[in-house]
């Protein structure tokens, strides 16, 4: 699963925003912060790992998870791209509009 399927179930970006905000976190501390099972959050917090967007360490029993930055700079280069295409779609049109524009001027002279 890609990063931005992860992130389109709201209980993922949710665990995202706790993570952000305290750095790191195991397992345990997310699921108490989520009213399902221990079970259905590692269920998640394994299709964000999966997608990198969450690292995972073992720290004896523990897992402790953390934000990719690697895999958040892919999906922010693919928005960085996206962006970049439109924009220049816009400049275009706004150059064609006011080349219109122009056009009418000259016609009502």
């Amino acid at each position: 699963m890609n990063a931005f399927a992860a992130l389109a179930d709201d209980t993922r970006r949710e665990i995202v925003r706790l993570v952000v905000k305290n750095g790191e976190l195991t397992s345990t501390e997310i699921s108490q912060n989520f009213q399902m099972s221990p079970p259905a959050i590692s269920q998640h917090l394994k299709v964000l790992k999966e997608a990198n967007v969450l690292l995972m360490k073992k720290d004896a029993q523990k897992r402790i998870y953390s934000l990719n930055q690697t895999g958040l700079k892919e999906m922010e280069d693919w928005i960085l791209d996206v962006k970049n295409l439109w924009t220049k779609r816009l400049d275009k049109l706004d150059r064609y509009v006011l080349k219109l524009k122009k056009e009418r001027s000259n016609d009502k002279k």
